[in-house]
């Protein structure tokens, strides 16, 4: 389905057709989610949920920028970071917050300067993303933080054409071919900005949870860290941030699983299930760093499938291998049913990780 053009992306084109909403499916999952009316009156809207031939031309403008060579040539940076960070926790004692001293700062330093963005600014877009993103956010709220995040964009947009520098939003700005408009870049800024720090900041920390929760598999990785690229694998199909699925517009009448149904209809593809599909991993519901690899749904399929996939994982390796070599006594601070969850978050993970060492 995700790579079949019957059903598309695109919830503005198909919004009269579409018996049922995307916003609509995910306020039944979530029970309280209401749409972002800045969001939802878009008239060109965001390039995610575009179609071929308006996607593509996006997305081709930004593929170069994500290759396996020039996020493994990023590595020493992300290392750098996650070192940084890790040292700075010894320093101030035996205890922290996982979330807030290593897994939120890292991808988030990391994406600030991959764009360009003053990483003093970080607030500005953390909060207010947190707030689009919280199902018991009301319409208001979440117009509001989409509008001033909008702002905050056009003001970087604006920075970056009248003082280009060496990144990559200013890249886009004075290098794209045709020139992209100023909607088009604020568009594709609170993408990447967005996505580059919440998806990889739940993943590193729900990762570690997952990892702490599983001593015999922390201690694998302990005695081999080479098995920490595979380790991240399995993290990102047993683990599934993005907990509502992935929604599809039908564009024509189809088929699906026996069941038919009419142009415009709304479907979901459960992706956690999927990633726990027992033909495919035998044992689905066990973690095992030792898994044999498969692939998985964590980053999409098709022309939509995530296009900082190889800067997370990237991140991801370099943070957890330096936490589990840097600091061999790490645990748990507090009994795992004290670990507090995100689930009024559209993006999955832990609120904070208490954890020690030493």
């Amino acid at each position: 389905m995700l790579s079949d053009a019957r059903f598309s992306a695109d919830r503005i084109r198909h919004r009269e057709a579409t018996s049922l909403q995307p916003h609509e499916v995910a306020e039944q999952a979530a029970g309280t989610l209401k749409p972002c009316p800045a969001v939802e009156t878009r008239e060109d809207g965001f390039f995610v949920f575009m179609d071929p031939p308006e996607h593509t031309r996006i997305r081709r403008l930004l593929t170069g920028q994500f290759t396996v060579r020039r996020m493994r040539e990023l590595e020493s940076r992300v290392t750098e970071i996650a070192v940084e960070h890790i040292e700075a926790m010894k320093a101030a004692g035996t205890r922290a917050d996982l979330v807030t001293a290593f897994a939120l700062p890292l991808p988030s330093l990391v994406i600030c300067e991959l764009l360009g963005v003053d990483y003093a600014d970080r607030a500005e877009f953390q909060e207010r993303t947190s707030v689009g993103l919280n199902a018991n956010s009301t319409a208001e709220e979440r117009a509001v933080a989409g509008a001033e995040l909008y702002a905050f964009m056009q003001r970087l947009v604006a920075a970056k054409r009248a003082e280009p520098a060496d990144d990559l939003l200013s890249g886009l700005v004075h290098d794209a071919d045709p020139p992209l408009t100023d909607a088009q870049l604020v568009d594709v800024a609170l993408v990447l900005l967005g996505a580059g720090h919440e998806t990889t900041a739940n993943m590193l920390g729900l990762g570690a949870l997952a990892l702490l929760e599983h001593p015999g598999q922390l201690a694998a990785l302990r005695a081999d860290p080479s098995l920490v690229d595979n380790a991240v694998e399995e993290l990102l199909r047993y683990l599934s941030i993005i907990q509502l699925g992935v929604s599809r517009v039908t564009t024509e009448p189809v088929t699906l699983g026996g069941v038919d149904l009419p142009a415009g209809a709304t479907v979901v593809i459960a992706t956690p299930e999927v990633n726990r599909d027992p033909r495919h991993w035998p044992d689905a519901d066990l973690f095992d760093v030792h898994r044999p690899r498969v692939p998985h749904l964590a980053f999409g399929h098709g022309v939509h499938q995530c296009l900082g996939q190889q800067l997370a994982r990237v991140e991801m390796q370099a943070g957890l291998r330096e936490l589990i070599t840097r600091l061999p006594g790490l645990r748990l601070a507090v009994p795992v049913e004290q670990v507090p969850l995100r689930d009024e978050m559209l993006i999955f993970g832990v609120h904070s990780l208490p954890v020690a060492w030493a």
